[in-house]
């Protein structure tokens, strides 16, 4: 049987182009899905400045309709799927037009971040995991790109825990330079625990910022891949000190060595 690798992302090419992230994780999904033991699927936020009709993008009804609780507010959730057809990718968009249906991404015009970036992230991150539990397709791996997926390992283990889809499942999360100056909203772990969620590490995110972002999502994490644009020294030592798996700090990991992490990971038993 074909081990099931699950990228979640906050950009991709051909859908947006021209960064790290968006990139790698084409090139990465790509050189997986052509090998013979893996099935990949990739789910990204469907940005407003996505064009749906260039891109073909549908929505799936028997999947849309329900309602995440956002800071007490129900937001529908829509997905919709597309392809990038000449690499053969399935990839499915979490939509919704309060916090996706803006031209820009992460950033404004004047490149600051949205104030409501946290509950951006909020969705997005449950987003997905509220997905494949409706599609009944359960990832061996889950890899996490970007700082907006920084929330989806702390989801898995505290909420999602119990779900049948997420038995074996067993996450990655990868550290980019990416990132933003300041802090996401101060209120963004109140608004987590609202969720009922166990304040076993949020302490972590006291303070929103990208860096402490990335610390939650590796506190909980299986592995850690550190790309080659990525230097933190704080973070390096947060990673030793945790005892987690991670990638050479100084080399750039390669396809192969990926393919062998998921391997491995897909040996282990889930703890």
């Amino acid at each position: 049987m074909k081990k099931r690798i699950l990228y979640i992302a906050q950009e991709l090419s051909p859908f947006l182009n021209g960064t790290e992230i968006s990139e790698k994780v084409l090139e990465l999904a790509t050189f997986v899905q052509n090998h013979e033991d893996f099935e990949v699927r990739v789910f990204i936020p469907r940005y407003g400045c996505i064009n749906q009709r260039r891109h073909q993008l549908h929505e799936v009804i028997r999947l849309s309709g329900i309602n995440l609780v956002i800071n007490d507010i129900d937001q529908p959730l829509i997905i919709k799927v597309g392809s990038v057809q000449k690499a053969k990718l399935q990839v499915y968009f979490i939509d919704n037009d309060e916090y996706f249906k803006r031209k820009e991404t992460l950033k404004d015009s004047n490149n600051n971040i949205f104030k409501d970036n946290d509950e951006r992230m909020m969705f997005f991150c449950q987003g997905v995991l509220e997905t494949l539990i409706m599609l009944r397709w359960s990832p061996d791996i889950i890899h996490c790109n970007g700082w907006l997926s920084s929330l989806v390992p702390m989801y898995l283990k505290e909420k999602y825990h119990q779900a049948s889809t997420f038995e074996q499942t067993k996450v990655v999360y990868s550290l980019f330079k990416d990132s933003f100056v300041g802090s996401l909203n101060k209120d963004l772990k109140t608004k987590i625990l609202f969720d009922e969620i166990e304040d076993n590490y949020l302490s972590l995110i006291d303070t929103p910022n990208a860096k402490n972002l990335n610390k939650l999502a590796i506190q909980y994490s299986d592995f850690v891949e550190i790309t080659k644009s990525f230097n933190n020294k704080d973070i390096f030592s947060f990673i030793s000190k945790l005892g987690i798996q991670s990638t050479d700090q100084i080399q750039s990991t390669n396809f192969e060595e990926v393919i062998d992490i998921y391997n491995n990971l897909c040996a282990t038993e889930v703890v």
